[in-house]
Parts: C-alpha cells; structure tokens; sequence
C-alpha cells in the first residue's frame, strides 16, 4: 500500500532548504535521506572544522558525493538567523524556547525533528518506551516478543538505529518498537500507538527548567494518541499512576503487587498485570488471569525486570502467545552495560552496569545483586543530574562494604555513604579528578583510561574468591567520557585486558 503521508513529505522537500542541527548518530543518516530527496541541506555543529568526528562525517560525505553546506563553531547558529530555511531539524537536547529557533519559527521555518518526522511518516504500528529507569531492557524486550511472533521489527529511538532513512521499506505489516527520552519528547506532539511508561523519578534536571516539565515531557509519549490507543503505566509509582486523567485511549497498569496494580478505583474488568502470591507473572482483563511464567523462570535477575516484563507482556497483549513470552523469558540475557556479566577471573565475577547514570539506577542493581546474595566490591562515579540520593547509600552497603569511586558526583556518594551506613564498616577509595579530563580530547585521553584502569585493578585486589566487581556508575558519563556506552565498553576492554 502506498505510504500518502511519505509522497506528500517527499514532494514537499524536494529542492527546498533544509537546516540540520547537530551532526551527530541519528542526524547523519537524516542528513544523507535529504539530500536524496532533493533537499538543499545545510548542516549546523557547535563543534569545530578540525575536530575529527566533523572531519569523518565531512569525508564519508565527499566520498558519496553529498554535497552539503556547513555552519561550525561557537556561532554557528548565526546562518539560521541569516537565512531562510522552510524546514529546521533540531537536536533533542535543544530547546525549542532557543532564541535562534524562536526566529526561524517566526521566518515560517516548520521546526520538526529526526524522531517525530519518523513517527508522522511511520506506516507500521509503533511501540513506545519511557521513564527513568528500564527504556532499554523493556523496549527490547517488547523487540523480542514481537520477534518471537513471527514480526518484523524495527527497533529505534535511543537504541537500535536511525529509522527515518528505512521508512520507505516500512510496511503497515511491520511493528516499530521506540525508546524515547524525555529530550525526544519535550515539545513533541507526536504519540505512540501503544505507549508505556515504566516510571519517573527526578532525572535530567539539569537540562529542564523544573521535575514538573520532565514529567510533562514523558506524558507526550501517548498524550496525543487516538481514543484506540493504549497506554501501559507504573501502577506503583505515584506519578505515572496519575497520568491515567490524561489518556484517551485504554490505560493498563503493571506492578509487583496485585492490590497496587489493582489500585483504590480500579475494576476488576481493567486489564492489568502482577506477580502473584505463588510467583507467577500474571495477565488479568475482562476475560480472566492468565499466569504467564515463574519468576524464577526468567533468565535475567532482579524484580526490577519482573517489572519490565509486566509491562512489556500488557504492551505486547494479544500479539504475542503465552509460548512466545515463555521462550524470551526464559532465554533473554539482558542488554549490554546492564549488570552485564563480562568474565570470571581469578573466583571473581565482573559486571558492567554503566548504564547506570542515576542513583536510582544504581539502587535497583544492587537490590539485584543482593537478591541474588552476592557482595563484593563496586567501582562507582559519573556526573551528577541534579538527582535524589536518598537510599543509595543503604542499597550499596547491602552488597559492596569496598567502594571505588572515580567521578564528579564524588561527594554526593560519600556522604550518602556515611549519612546511611548506620554503624556498617565499610572501606572507600577516591581517584582524583584530573581537570577537564576528557577521553576526547588527545592530551588526557591516557589520563582517562589510566584511571579507570587504577580503580580496575585496585577493585581487583580488594575482591575475595567467591565475590564480584561491579561498575555501577551513579552519574552520567560526560564527565569522561562520549556516553554510557563508551565508559562501559572502555570497562569491558580493560576486564577482558587482565591476565
């Protein structure tokens, strides 16, 4: 079937100008997707002429024949206040309140991105994920069920790769499975078809004004769906529970217990899912409860993927059999930097948990590990967002009495540490911060990756037989490193490095 909104979108583009802010993963492909449309595209980047990843994409362009324009440097957004363009493609971390973006909306500029262009154009049912902690894990999981029932998937947003350059092959048969942040969804007014939200706790607040647009931000997600639309909300976080007034289609809940799932107001007729009293992951609508597999079936550790896949069994209902939830559940590893198992060495078990860039992140992992009755020794610190620490301390202490901490948030750790540590012993390293320590930069990557392997090998002679090694960062990367992917695939190398 003809995709309308695509041909529409495709002639309207063609021979016009067209500005794309920021050079980065998703804008790329876009940039490459424009240009074969026809588009005269202009690319903006705060970054320098010199700098290499510039200098790649600027090559890899040369070599296929793209010929584009270019805005670099501290004022690059001048040209867009110069100049006219009838579309503008921001980068999500941009506001759309920015001075530049406010005059080409007012020159008549349609300000759009990379991800809700997709959504507008996407003919094959989307699925989408966001909250706080568990987008990843979830997403894929909803990926793999829809796999395991025979789909063809796509799977983007945070994860995967770019979509809009692959809508031309995307067919109203195919399922589309999104993690969006709330930077993709500030402004957006693009919904899901089917949405969930796994939780919201204080996050990101260095980039929005105030917690109260970091939640707006999340609602987006389905706000603007359909009365057919569905929603999937967190029984158990206040916050998301509340988010039900703002739904048009049908709203499920999901949560460890079944009295919360089934919270005060509540019918039995609402579709709902919980682990019941026997341990049962369970499935209840108009029609019945249906236990779908034992927790301790599921490959994965800790009741925070219980939840995941509580949530991701409402999304995928009536998609997916009950043998295809059981096959994932059973064989499902986990996704990468999520108290991801690396090696043993030595009686020693290593994981790389570096996606975990909050406190309450890093709370759920050790609540993980302790469920599972391991301890050992945690290499810990990132870049504070302006978080709640509150619990972290305790949640650590429950696993790891030796703690190596290598970051910016430095200080917030130690004395959440010694506020909860109620008479605990436990013994605590600092590697300093060199100043301005970036991998990035050529001068102090070796200072980078010098320290993180200090705090290795010092984690390493800390451990037991018996015990593990844990990074678990508590902060976001970018005070060292390009992103959480980047710190723990640095960790990967360095524990697969020792002999």
């Amino acid at each position: 079937m003809t995709n309308i909104k695509l041909d529409d979108f495709k002639n309207s583009i063609k021979g016009k100008r067209a500005a794309v802010i920021g050079v980065g993963i998703s804008n790329v492909p876009l940039i490459r997707w424009l240009y074969k449309l026809g588009a005269e595209v202009t690319a903006f980047d705060r970054l320098e002429e010199d700098d290499p990843s510039i200098l790649k994409t600027r090559s890899d362009f040369d070599k296929d024949g793209i010929k584009i324009n270019w805005s670099l440097g501290r004022d690059y957004l001048d040209l867009l206040m110069k100049s006219h363009y009838e579309y503008v493609f921001k980068t999500p971390k941009m506001r759309y309140t920015n001075p530049e973006l406010i005059a080409a909306r007012n020159n008549g500029s349609v300000l759009t991105t990379e991800m809700e262009l997709f959504m507008n154009l996407c003919p094959a049912k989307i699925f989408a994920v966001t909250g706080s902690d568990g987008k990843t894990t979830t997403t894929t999981l909803v990926s793999e069920l829809l796999k395991a029932s025979g789909y063809n998937v796509y799977i983007g947003g945070n994860i995967g790769t770019p979509l809009l350059d692959q809508v031309e092959k995307i067919t109203e048969d195919d399922m589309v499975v999104l993690e969006l942040s709330s930077f993709q969804l500030l402004d957006c007014v693009t919904s899901a078809d089917v949405a969930i939200v796994t939780n919201v706790t204080p996050n990101h607040l260095d980039f929005h004004t105030d917690y109260d647009e970091y939640i707006s931000a999340k609602t987006n997600i389905f706000k603007y769906q359909s009365p057919t639309g569905r929603v999937v909300l967190n029984s158990a976080c206040d916050i998301t529970y509340k988010m039900k007034d703002l739904a048009r289609g049908s709203v499920s809940y999901f949560a460890l217990s079944e009295s919360v799932a089934k919270r005060s107001g509540q019918t039995e007729l609402k579709t709902c899912a919980y682990l019941d009293e026997d341990g049962y992951l369970t499935l209840e609508g108009p029609e019945g409860a249906l236990k779908l597999i034992n927790e301790k079936d599921i490959l994965i550790p800790g009741r925070h993927n219980v939840e995941n896949y509580l949530a991701a069994a409402l999304a995928t209902s009536g998609y997916v059999s009950q043998e295809a939830f059981e096959g994932v559940a059973r064989t499902f590893k986990g996704v990468a930097h999520r108290i991801e198992f690396i090696r043993e060495l030595d009686g020693v078990k290593y994981y790389n948990s570096s996606i975990d860039t909050s406190p309450n992140r890093t709370i759920n992992t050790m609540n993980a590990l302790k469920s599972r009755g391991q301890k050992g020794v945690l290499i810990c610190g990132g870049a504070d967002k302006k978080c709640d620490y509150t619990g972290l301390g305790d949640a650590i202490l429950n696993v790891c009495d030796r703690i190596i901490i290598y970051g910016t948030n430095a200080e917030f750790v130690k004395n959440i540490l010694a506020n909860e540590s109620n008479g605990r012993q436990y013994e605590l390293l600092e590697i300093e911060n060199g100043e301005n320590e970036v991998y990035e930069f050529q001068k102090t990557k070796q200072a980078v990756e010098d320290k993180l392997n200090k705090a290795l090998n010092m984690a390493r002679s800390m451990a037991k037989d018996g015990e593990i090694v844990i990074l678990s960062s508590i902060g976001t990367s970018y005070d060292h490193f390009r992103h959480f992917e980047h710190r723990g695939d640095l960790f990967r190398d360095l524990v697969n490095a020792l002999d």
